[in-house]
């Protein structure tokens, strides 16, 4: 094993000379770094494989407040222990607390970057590790604030157990291949955004507080499992939305308290494809499923329905919902009966579009939403209809038991 060149540093003020850069300058490739606790001058640059390690993030590298605090252009670079803070506050700069560009197999372990506009950023960065790191943004407001990881055609990367904390977005950009994993993400907008990706794993994330929990855009082949989204709330508020996405599973993962539980627009996109969503929680939402625009051949199996104000929801005339398919999942508003006691219902449990949805097409309607009058005509609409009522949705055999914890 190649030994490492390992330099203690003496802590200097800030006005000093830069002598954390200069000892990475004349440091040989593959030395170890080794931080004392202190301050040292940021805006550096990395251009060889080496390791800075700031033992239990008492070493500060802060940045002048113009640009970025860390860049890195080398691969095999691993930074840990470390607190990163002041960058720049420039977006068409990209000012991050790290920044890393073109290369490989670098690592960015244990590291608390504070004040940054963007956290970490990886542009055409692969096979890389960041974890454990805690992030956090300008006190600027929401949409001015930059993105705690941005990834842009970044491909095979592992992202797990950070904390992200009151900045804009994690997103992931023309990126194929992460593994994005047991992150919290707090108070931000989109706390995980995807933009045309295909074949990545989004596992056992907690999203509490975000405008919206994880969004896939013209993106496929990707599975979201084991994902729990809170209290995604407002007018934009959503757990899990996808838009023109298409192969995707999302299995398994709890929605709770948002404002729509799973968005689809126009999903899945491709022909002859399918969106696979099982297995999954959807509690206490004041909509439990929004169709938006064509959105068929998505096949919901076996997912807890339960104390949401909506379960199924279509705003579009003419597309066709009833052609998603419904089968063996628990509805708590299902009025059928279990004669055999298997916990299958006897008879289907079906989702129809009655007077109380008029808002549905008409927003300012929905003022309205609860009072006596559409109670009263929703009633009279039930008990002799004018017209057929529109079916949303028909599941064959629902559940009528789940587990006592629901």
């Amino acid at each position: 094993m190649k030994r490492l060149w390992i330099l203690c540093l003496t802590v200097l003020p800030l006005f000093a000379a830069n002598i954390l850069q200069e000892a990475i300058d004349k440091a040989k490739p593959g030395s170890l770094l080794e931080l004392p606790a202190g301050v040292y001058k940021g805006n550096i640059v990395i251009n060889k494989p080496l390791i800075i390690d700031g033992k239990d993030q008492k070493a500060i590298i802060e940045g002048d407040g113009n640009g970025t605090v860390v860049r890195i252009n080398s691969s095999y670079v691993t930074l840990k222990n470390l607190t990163i803070r002041h960058s720049g506050a420039q977006h068409e700069r990209v000012d991050a607390g790290v920044a890393l560009k073109k290369l490989k197999h670098v690592k960015i372990l244990h590291c608390k970057l504070l004040d940054v506009l963007f956290g970490i950023d990886l542009q055409e960065a692969s096979h890389c590790t960041i974890s454990y790191n805690y992030i956090t943004s300008k006190p600027f407001s929401l949409g001015l604030r930059g993105d705690a990881i941005r990834l842009w055609y970044s491909n095979d990367n592992v992202l797990d157990h950070n904390h992200v904390y009151k900045s804009r977005d994690f997103v992931v950009w023309y990126s194929n291949g992460n593994l994005i994993k047991k992150n919290l993400g707090e108070y931000c907008r989109y706390s995980l955004h995807f933009m045309y990706t295909g074949k990545n794993m989004v596992e056992d994330n907690v999203y509490k507080h975000n405008s919206v929990g994880i969004f896939f855009m013209y993106s496929q082949d990707t599975i979201a499992t084991g994902n729990v989204v809170e209290n995604s709330l407002g007018t934009t508020g959503l757990g899990i939305g996808l838009k023109d996405a298409s192969n995707f599973t999302i299995k398994n993962n709890t929605i709770i308290y948002c404002a729509r539980g799973i968005y689809a627009d126009r999903s899945p996109f491709q022909p002859d494809t399918f969106n696979y969503i099982e297995n999954n929680k959807l509690l206490y939402n004041s909509e439990a499923v929004h169709f938006h625009s064509l959105s068929i051949s998505n096949i919901f199996k076996n997912n807890v329905i339960k104390g949401n104000i909506e379960n199924v929801i279509n705003d579009s005339y003419n597309t066709k919902v009833e052609k998603n398919t419904w089968d063996g999942n628990y509805w708590d508003d299902y009025q059928g009966f279990d004669k055999n006691h298997d916990g299958i219902g006897d008879t289907p449990h079906v989702e129809k579009y009655y007077a109380d949805k008029m808002w549905l097409f008409n927003p300012s309607v929905k003022f309205f939403y609860g009072s006596p009058i559409i109670t009263i005509i929703n009633f009279l609409a039930k008990l002799a209809p004018i017209s057929e009522p529109v079916i949303l949705a028909v599941d064959k055999h629902p559940k009528t038991k789940i587990g006592d914890k629901f």
